[in-house]
């Protein structure tokens, strides 16, 4: 249960010592609430019609600002400072999980609200290209896995006030080989998230995006006058909305990772299932954990299948390693099938398995050499995961667990 001293449940007001830009964070996050009630009704025929056409354009914006980095395919590049603002977000994010949370009921600092965690097989199809066949893709095989389902945080909040967006972490396990980072042996880790750009370029971007995240005004990064991000949020908003389901979603990994030597390659995941799960009560409040009880309700009754697409770096300058904030076209790179992430008809909601998802650590690096992360905030994602992983679970005096995928749980 919530501790009554943790002040990260629910969202809290925004704090940046000037009550002007006080008002205009709190006033411009009840306005997104309020459309968020209404988003079902009119957003499946925005997107249909507008939203791709403007997601191209958003884009095309965004690389008119950029400069040549002369890069090649697969190719990385240090950036400047690189170091130093990695160690601004793990102290801004170390502070600000330290002031929400309580030691016992420490959360994670990102993709905070676990909606679920239910066992799964990763099945690696028989027809990948040959280009395609590295890693974990070269072979057909099934591996068992262990998915999180999961909301955007730093905050856990009722679904219907989040920014509409959601995340999925891939445990997959008996993954032979040699790891990157291996304090898991075992394991490969995949994680993406509901909108097909990452919500900062680059690290730099990143730590400015966290301290005012600290002061619970995230929307000051976007439009500022020093460092503004516009397309950025544009882009966000494009593809955040009222979800109805994690089971119903698409994901995408945002940043890149190797495809075997000399070649780069995004991955997504994209649902099967047509039937969209009706939000309860809207334009009224539904439940608090209204996405929570549409993964039960679907998972009493059926099973449920993802799609994971590659898609290879075909242009290093439109198709970048070390900026994530943008699109990579589809024209340029079709996502080719290359496995199926099938969740069985399970129950999964007992307290235990829950959790269960506490003591987990989800890391990008948990990978074989064939799929190391690439690009500045993939080389981040390094230290900074594993810095606050060991932070939540010290806070919360557990120690670093590997599954195997024999874990049972009581109801």
């Amino acid at each position: 249960m919530p501790s009554s001293s943790n002040t990260g449940y629910g969202l809290p007001p925004a704090d940046t010592g000037v009550r002007l830009l006080n008002w205009i964070a709190d006033t411009s996050t009840f306005f997104v609430h309020v459309e968020r009630r209404f988003d079902p009704f009119f957003r499946p025929a925005f997107d249909a019609v507008f939203r791709q056409l403007l997601t191209n354009l958003t884009n095309s914006l965004i690389n008119v600002q950029r400069k040549k980095d002369d890069l090649r395919l697969a190719e990385e590049k240090i950036q400047p400072d690189e170091e130093r603002h990695l160690d601004e977000i793990i102290s801004a994010m170390g502070d600000q999980m330290r002031l929400l949370w309580k030691p016992g009921d420490f959360q994670r600092g990102g993709n905070t609200k676990t909606h679920g965690i239910v066992r799964g097989e990763f099945i690696v199809r028989e027809d990948i290209p040959e280009h395609m066949r590295r890693g974990i893709y070269a072979q057909p095989r099934i591996y068992p896995a262990w998915v999180r389902f999961s909301g955007p945080g730093p905050y856990i909040t009722p679904d219907i006030d989040d920014v509409g967006f959601m995340s999925i972490s891939i445990k997959l396990m008996g993954v032979p080989g040699p790891k990157l980072f291996d304090d898991e042996k075992f394991t490969q880790d995949l994680t993406g998230v509901s909108t097909p750009t990452f919500v900062t370029p680059d690290t730099k971007a990143n730590a400015h995006l966290q301290k005012w995240s600290y002061k619970n005004a995230q929307l000051f990064h976007f439009l500022n006058f020093t460092q503004p991000h516009l397309l950025d949020l544009i882009m966000q908003g494009l593809w955040i909305k009222t979800q109805s389901s994690p089971l119903e979603s698409q994901y995408f990994s945002c940043v890149p990772y190797l495809l075997g030597e000399g070649q780069a390659m995004q991955f997504s995941v994209w649902s099967r299932r047509k039937q969209r799960t009706r939000v309860p009560r809207l334009p009224l409040r539904p439940s608090d954990n209204y996405l929570r009880d549409a993964m039960v309700a679907t998972l009493a009754k059926e099973d449920v299948q993802f799609d994971i697409k590659l898609q290879v770096q075909t242009d290093p300058y439109l198709m970048p390693i070390e900026n994530n904030a943008v699109f990579w076209p589809p024209r340029l790179s079709p996502r080719i099938p290359a496995a199926v992430l099938h969740i069985p008809q399970q129950k999964f909601d007992s307290p235990a398995q829950f959790e269960f998802a506490k003591v987990l650590s989800y890391n990008p690096w948990h990978c074989v050499p064939e799929h190391r992360p690439l690009g500045n905030q993939s080389r981040a994602r390094l230290r900074l995961y594993k810095t606050l992983s060991t932070l939540r679970q010290s806070m919360n005096r557990v120690e670093h667990y590997e599954p195997d995928g024999n874990e049972a749980f009581a109801a």
